[in-house]
């Protein structure tokens, strides 16, 4: 008599397994988007700018802003929005800020002058911050030690691949539309991104888990991570690790085309495949070295591939007569290592935050994208007659991110491996 109850219970109970289970294979996926949308905003308007000024009649340098006031929300967003969504949690702040980004999209396409679209990037870079630092969070609010290290480095799969793509994709609508239809496009896919969220993400932070205090309590919490040695060690080794891919990124144009007399197309295809190498190598680092190895010395093996590539690379760059082929060999191995090296310093920052990973987030996110910005602006140093400078800040930047790790994380005192939990 009890057996078709039971039998229907059972059945009801493997379909809420099921779509627990559909849900979390999805969840990658929407955090990775959520981590790309700020580079894939740059990426996919990069091509755009010499038509906007065009179009608008207006200098190249007004022309920028509209590049710098997007980056500069991004920056200011991450330290707003962090901390608020430990607050409020981290769902109604995400979307909100989602269709922030949407919105500012759209008035962007229509933007009659300078002004508006100046204004409107900036509040779209404001919003589309959220993505970028809440997804951090919500990383560590559903995993901890290990399997956070992991979902880091396989969000890099997404987040990766999307700016490599993003230039192209940006080139070949412009074949087909203007600059404005190219802020139709990010309006589209930041719509499709709200859409993905709202059904997939759920609330991740409990009511009794959130902070509350307002500003004093959030300034507070921030002056508490800072004065953790251990996190600013991490949060260093990681920046500087980011910017000196940054300087590379900034410096590789002009070096590997003016320099060393490769074609566009061959410069778009070698920076494609060093990309796809540090993309790679972030999916080693979390289903091979971590786990197998202690965090800090996948972390150290990572940072020595770096400042390696560096000494390379400024040999190289000195070299009377050396090719092609083995300056995009060095740096290959400068990209490469910064798939160990971010999601590592990321997971085990996060690991010692879990009161507060929202506003440790936020401070990852700003001091990697303020290093970052700073980079290229040392990697133009010398102008555009030499490799010099590049290399230069590939290896000051390497060889500051490696004494970072020694004097502030001692790694020789940190007992049992932080993330093996």
């Amino acid at each position: 008599m009890d057996a078709t109850p039971q039998t229907g219970a059972r059945a009801d109970d493997m379909q809420r397994r099921a779509a627990r289970g559909r849900r979390r294979r999805r969840l990658p996926l929407v955090l990775g988007s959520l981590t790309a949308l700020g580079p894939l905003t740059i990426d996919l308007y990069l091509p755009a700018l010499p038509h906007v000024g065009t179009d608008l009649h207006i200098s190249q340098t007004v022309t920028q802003l509209t590049l710098t006031a997007f980056m500069a929300g991004i920056a200011l967003g991450q330290l707003v929005i962090g901390p608020l969504s430990d607050t409020l949690g981290r769902r109604r702040p995400l979307l909100v800020g989602l269709w922030g980004y949407v919105v500012a999209g759209a008035l962007c396409a229509f933007a009659p002058d300078p002004a508006v679209l100046i204004g409107m990037r900036l509040i779209q870079g404001l919003a589309g911050a959220a993505g970028i630092v809440i997804a951090r969070a919500v990383v560590r609010d559903l995993y901890e030690g290990l399997a956070a290290a992991r979902l880091l480095s396989s969000l890099m799969l997404v987040s990766g691949t999307a700016p490599i793509l993003a230039p192209v994709l940006g080139a070949q609508l412009l074949r087909l539309t203007s600059w404005r239809g190219v802020f139709v496009t990010l309006t589209l896919l930041g719509l499709a991104i709200l859409a993905a969220t709202a059904a997939v993400l759920p609330e991740t932070l409990p009511r009794p888990e959130r902070r509350h205090g307002g500003l004093p309590a959030t300034l507070r919490t921030m002056r508490e991570l800072v004065g953790d040695r251990s996190f600013t060690g991490y949060l260093l080794t990681g920046s500087l690790g980011f910017a000196a891919l940054f300087a590379y990124i900034a410096g590789s144009s002009f070096t590997l085309q003016e320099v060393y007399g490769a074609s566009p197309q061959t410069y778009s295809l070698l920076f494609g495949l060093n990309s796809l190498g540090m993309v790679a190598t972030g999916q080693l680092n979390g289903k091979l070295l971590l786990g197998r190895f202690p965090s800090h010395r996948v972390l150290a093996t990572g940072l020595a591939v770096l400042v390696a590539a560096g000494v390379a690379l400024v040999l190289l760059v000195t070299a009377a007569h050396v090719g092609l082929l083995w300056i995009t060999g060095a740096l290959f191995f400068t990209a490469c290592p910064v798939g160990m090296i971010l999601p590592t310093t990321t997971a085990l920052s996060l690991q010692r935050t879990p009161h507060a990973a929202g506003g440790a987030s936020a401070l990852l996110g700003t001091t990697q994208f303020l290093m970052g910005a700073l980079a290229p602006t040392l990697a133009g140093l010398g102008g555009r007659s030499t490799a010099l400078p590049m290399a230069l800040s590939v290896l000051g930047l390497a060889v500051a991110a490696a004494g970072c790790f020694l004097a502030l994380c001692r790694p020789w005192q940190a007992g049992p491996d932080p993330l093996a939990r």
